[in-house]
């Protein structure tokens, strides 16, 4: 799609201004997650592709020298495009990442020292992650950036790639959430059919613990579902309508801090879900990740 550049300067500055105010408002448990410090580092690059972009587009002379190199409107489609094709790099090992660190935090108790490790390696993987995005896109990729067959001087308009990976995380995470729910109201059916086992292969206490665990997870599951629809059922909807639309989302929008946030909550009510009985949740033997918009107590 070709956007106009007075519209992309327009948008990213809405989206720094975005990621600002969202890490703004979790500042007392960004170091804690992944992708806390990852909201960081994305808000500190959109920062600086908006002022490169901003100082290009609206110098006087129509070129800004910047440590001996020439840039120019030319430049801006370029830039463009490159961080976009990062965004869409980073879309699938960020949500790895994430899911896994979230299934470490549930599963796993750490003391303060482990804490303090947690952040020194959270802020390895994301150097890591954005320096293998751009390795990848310069030197293992076949990308090429398409720019009009004009002059610098003409240039407008810059031809931006459409993006959906957002909507396909979406739905797979959702589906993952709705197979863990049908799993767990399945699990009274293989109760009974346990129970017509002979007693020397089902002890009355295993039995007993097994329905104990059963119910509590049956007791979590909407409850959790219910949380998390309450705090996101607005952005699920803004995410229906871009599904309906014939045109993805701009890649250099794809990727940004609300999304990020969303997807946080959205990967601990899948974890909570697989993994964590209310049992354990109400006696405080699980740490649950940090989150700014869900809270989680069943």
């Amino acid at each position: 799609m070709y956007i106009p550049i007075t519209s992309i300067l327009l948008a990213l500055g809405g989206k720094c201004l975005l990621n600002w105010v969202l890490v703004f408002f979790q500042r007392q448990h960004t170091s804690r997650s992944f992708l806390g410090v990852f909201s960081v580092f994305l808000a500190v690059m959109d920062a600086a592709l908006t002022l490169t972009v901003t100082a290009i587009h609206f110098c006087s002379d129509g070129f800004l020298i910047v440590f001996g190199y020439l840039l120019t409107s030319y430049h801006i489609c370029l830039l463009i495009q490159i961080v976009g094709e990062v965004h869409r790099v980073l879309h699938w090992p960020v949500t790895m990442a994430a899911a896994l660190d979230c299934s470490c935090t549930v599963t796993l108790r750490l003391d303060a020292a482990s804490l303090r490790l947690k952040w020194i390696f959270y802020l390895s993987v994301n150097v890591f992650l954005w320096c293998f995005a751009a390795f990848y896109i310069f030197l293992l990729s076949d990308f090429i950036p398409i720019m009009e067959d004009v002059t610098y001087h003409d240039i407008d308009r810059c031809w931006v790639a459409p993006s959906s990976q957002i909507l396909h995380i979406t739905l797979l995470l959702l589906v993952l959430i709705l197979g863990c729910a049908a799993l767990h109201a399945g699990c009274p059916v293989m109760l009974s059919h346990h129970t017509k086992q002979p007693a020397l292969h089902n002890p009355l206490k295993k039995l007993t613990v097994d329905q104990s665990q059963t119910q509590s997870w049956r007791s979590f599951v909407p409850p959790a579902l219910c949380i998390f629809l309450h705090n996101w059922t607005l952005f699920l909807v803004f995410l229906a309508v871009l599904l309906l639309l014939p045109m993805g989302t701009p890649s250099y929008l794809d990727l940004n801090v609300a999304w990020l946030c969303f997807l946080n909550s959205l990967l601990i009510a899948l974890v909570l879900c697989a993994v964590c009985p209310a049992s354990q949740l109400s006696q405080g033997l699980v740490e649950v990740p940090p989150d700014s918009f869900c809270e989680w107590k069943v």
